[in-house]
């Protein structure tokens, strides 16, 4: 089975339109990690919300990774992009308003689901870009992604100290809207040849997820990675209120400026992807990332927690943008299905990890907590070393 739309676009991707849409995509996915570090302030409004907020955005955003971004296969991407972001604005203000746990939850999946508007800006970038740029693009676009997970957690952090969690929603919620208003006027219209219906489209990515093998290995090996990245920022809160650190959310925020720095991966390692193929790439980003939770398990001093977020930032982002660089190679007309099925993977992975990572932390502590994603760490090492079986035949996708 075959779904077809217009191959990649004559359209020339400039500077200024790429750093657009790098932009916007921050903007987007920064409003699954405003609530991880207002934890334990949620916790004192709404006791039982806490510890339900993080993963069920996390999963509300799997949700609209599989049901929303499959859509940029069979619609015109701009005006997905645009509705989006103003269903996100609507959920935001949703969530600030919530007066139970009930409206939490709810309010939390919907903003998960509708911050996946990131998710079609990457492969629509992908999809205008040249062949020859592709990784340079997605990872000029990635760096975008990461800058709005951490700076997310700085802001979100200084503004509940100051003014209380609901403030950080109501804020963001002009910020969505004006992020729609950018799009409209920068992206271009993207018009597809022969929409399909939407459970063939929905239906075709079981076939995908059969027929490519590098397509199974780099989703599975995100997931893994993301949640120990998703279990380390969710935890991160709780140890530092330790008393060994006695620290608040303003400096579990302050964290996320640190990991800015491993925003400088994404696009170095997009260029090396392009000029020396993104597999060594993804290799050398596990074993970073593992390295990370070594020194997170050695030590728990404040030195080692700033360089292994760094490390952990860096490794994550070489290996998700050389990835992406690999999936997106796979099928031109399918790469909003592609997307779908490797970032819906890996957040899949990142909500068991944030809920893991509280039920270990509750349970065990931070030694516990190392110890498991060392293991899941090993594990995405393993599953790059083995090699893959022949591909099947893509041409029944």
């Amino acid at each position: 089975m075959s779904i077809s739309n217009t191959a990649d676009a004559p359209f020339r991707l400039r500077r200024p339109l790429v750093f657009a849409m790098s932009a916007a995509t921050g903007i987007a996915v920064a409003n699954i990690y405003y609530n991880q570090p207002m934890l334990n302030i949620i916790s004192q409004d709404l006791p039982h919300a806490a510890s339900l907020i993080s993963p069920v955005t996390q999963l509300g955003y799997a949700l609209g990774l599989f049901l929303l971004v499959p859509l940029g296969d069979m619609f015109n991407r701009r005006k997905l992009v645009i509705g989006q972001f103003i269903i996100l604005a609507a959920a935001l203000l949703l969530l600030a308003t919530a007066a139970s746990t009930a409206m939490i939850v709810v309010a939390s999946i919907l903003v998960g689901m509708s911050a996946t508007v990131a998710q079609q800006i990457i492969p629509f970038a992908a999809h205008l870009s040249a062949p020859e740029r592709r990784g340079a693009t997605v990872g000029t676009i990635m760096s975008g992604l990461l800058a709005g997970i951490l700076l997310s957690r700085t802001i979100a952090g200084y503004v509940a100290t100051g003014m209380g969690w609901r403030a950080m929603f109501f804020i963001a919620v002009p910020v969505a809207l004006a992020a729609a208003v950018a799009m409209f006027a920068a992206l271009p219209n993207d018009h597809k040849t022969a929409p399909a219906s939407y459970p063939k489209l929905i239906g075709s990515m079981r076939h995908l997820w059969r027929d490519y093998p590098e397509l199974r290995r780099a989703a599975l090996t995100q997931a893994l990675l993301f949640a120990g990245f998703s279990a380390f920022w969710t935890v991160l809160p709780f140890l530092l209120a330790q008393p060994q650190f006695g620290f608040g959310a303003e400096i579990a925020g302050l964290f996320g400026i640190v990991g800015m720095i491993g925003v400088l991966a994404a696009p170095i390692a997009g260029r090396l992807a392009d000029h020396r193929g993104p597999r060594i790439v993804v290799r050398f980003g596990v074993s970073v990332v593992l390295a990370s939770w070594v020194l997170f398990a050695t030590s728990t001093s404040i030195s080692a927690l700033i360089i292994g977020v760094i490390l952990l930032d860096f490794g994550i982002q070489s290996a998700m943008v050389s990835n992406q660089h690999i999936i997106y190679s796979l099928e031109p007309a399918a790469r909003a299905r592609i997307n779908t099925i490797f970032m819906a993977t890996m957040f899949i992975g990142g909500s068991v990890g944030s809920a893991l990572g509280i039920w270990v932390w509750n349970h065990g502590g931070w030694a516990d907590v190392t110890a498991i994603i060392i293991a899941a760490s090993i594990l995405a090492i393993l599953l790059q070393l083995r090699p893959l079986r022949p591909q099947q035949n893509p041409g029944a996708n």
